[in-house]
C-alpha cells in the first residue's frame, strides 16, 4: 500500500500508535479489523485535506464527532473541508468520527478516547445526556475546548455553541405552515422528530407548538419520534401515525427522513399540503425541486464550520477573544424558487 504521508502523520491522525499504522499500511496482519478501519480513513481524510498538510504556520488537530443522518454528516464534511484552507495561516487538519446511530456508551467512550489521545479541539453532535455532559467536562478540564454544532449541551462546560435559534426555527416552521394551511377548520401537524435526547429538536418543537398555540389554535400535533432521521425506521414510525390519524394534513420534519415521509404519504394515498424541513442536504434538494416539500429551513453550514474553528483557535490562543459573542446563524427559509448554488449538492 502507497501512499505519500509519513507514518507517524497518519498514526496521529487515526489516534493509533505508530506500529499499528506500520503493520495496516505493510498489511502483516494481526490487528482488529475496525482498526484497520481508522487508518484507512485516516488517509483518506489526510488526502482530502492534502492542500494543508505542509503549509507554514501552527498547526492544530481537530476531531468531529457527529451522531446523525449520513446525509448530513455528508454535508458537514464537505464544508468543513472548503473551509479549512481559508484558515492559514494556521493549518487544521480535522478527524472525523460519524455515526447515524450511537448509544451513549458510545458516545462517551469516543470523547474518552479522544481526551486520552490528545486533540486541540472537538466539534460535537451529540444527545443532551448527563453522561455525554460529563464527558465534555473532562475534555474541558483537560484543555479541550469543545463547541457543540446544531444541538446544543447547555449544562456541560462546553466553550460555545454554533447553530441557528432552534426555537425560533420551530417558531418559523409554524408561522409557514399556518399560513400555508389557510383554513380555519380543524387539521393535524405531524411533527417528526430524529430523537427527543437532543437538546436542539426539542428546542424546535417547543417554539413549533407555541407559535401554533398563540397564532393557529385549529392545528393540533401528532409527534413521532426515535426514527433517527434513517429513512427505513422513520418511513415506518409515519406510516403508522398516518393510519391512526385521519387529519394529518402538514409535515414540520425536525429530524430528517423526508424522503421516506413523502413515499409514506403516497403509499397511504394521503395528500400532505404543507411540508417544512431542515438543511439543505441532496434528498431535501431534489424534494424540493420536485415540488414534495415546499420549504426548507436552512442555515449556512460554511459559516457554522469557520466559526467552529475560530472558536476552537481562541480558546487555543491562535485568535485574539472577541468583545461579544458571536451572533446565532441567521435562518434562510429556501423555497423551490431561491435555491442557493451548494458545494456537490445542485
Amino acid at each position: 500500500m502507497t501512499h505519500p504521508f509519513p507514518v507517524k502523520v497518519v498514526a496521529l491522525q487515526a489516534g493509533v500508535s505508530v506500529a499499528t499504522v506500520d503493520r495496516v499500511i505493510k498489511q502483516r496482519g494481526g490487528v482488529h479489523a475496525n482498526t484497520v478501519r481508522r487508518v484507512m480513513q485516516a488517509l483518506d481524510e489526510l488526502a482530502r485535506q492534502s492542500t494543508q498538510v505542509g503549509l507554514a504556520g501552527r498547526k492544530f488537530m481537530l476531531d468531529v464527532l457527529m451522531v446523525a443522518p449520513r446525509r448530513f454528516t455528508d454535508a458537514v464534511r464537505a464544508a468543513l473541508e472548503v473551509e479549512l484552507p481559508s484558515l492559514h495561516p494556521a493549518v487544521l487538519r480535522s478527524r472525523f468520527h460519524l455515526h447515524e446511530t450511537l448509544d451513549v456508551d458510545g458516545v462517551v467512550d469516543l470523547l474518552e478516547r479522544i481526551r486520552k489521545n490528545g486533540s486541540h479541539g472537538v466539534l460535537l453532535k451529540a444527545p443532551d445526556l448527563p453522561a455525554v455532559a460529563e464527558a465534555v467536562n473532562r475534555l474541558a478540564a483537560a484543555g479541550i475546548p469543545v463547541v457543540t454544532l446544531v444541538t446544543d449541551l447547555p449544562g456541560s462546560a462546553r466553550r460555545s455553541y454554533v447553530g441557528m435559534d432552534n426555537r425560533a426555527a420551530g417558531e418559523t416552521a409554524a408561522c409557514l405552515v399556518g399560513q400555508w394551511l389557510g383554513s380555519r377548520k380543524k387539521q393535524q401537524v405531524l411533527v417528526t422528530l430524529s430523537s427527543n435526547r437532543f437538546h436542539g429538536e426539542e428546542e424546535r418543537e417547543i417554539g413549533f407548538r407555541r407559535a401554533l398555540r398563540e397564532r393557529h389554535r385549529h392545528l393540533s400535533i401528532v409527534e413521532v419520534s426515535e426514527g433517527h432521521g434513517i429513512d427505513g425506521a422513520t418511513g415506518a414510525l409515519v406510516r403508522l401515525a398516518l393510519a391512526d390519524h385521519p387529519r394529518i394534513a402538514a409535515v414540520y420534519s425536525i429530524g430528517g427522513g423526508n424522503a421516506a415521509i413523502v413515499q409514506a404519504f403516497a403509499r397511504a394515498g394521503r395528500p400532505c399540503q404543507v411540508f417544512i424541513g431542515h438543511d439543505l442536504d441532496a434528498d431535501n434538494v431534489a424534494l424540493l425541486k420536485s415540488g414534495a416539500i415546499q420549504a426548507v429551513l436552512h442555515h449556512d453550514l460554511g459559516q457554522d464550520m469557520r466559526r467552529a474553528c475560530q472558536e476552537i483557535l481562541r480558546a487555543q490562543g491562535a485568535l485574539p477573544a472577541l468583545a461579544q459573542s458571536p451572533s446565532l446563524s441567521a435562518i434562510q427559509i429556501v423555497t423551490p424558487w431561491n435555491l442557493p448554488v451548494l458545494n456537490g449538492v445542485n
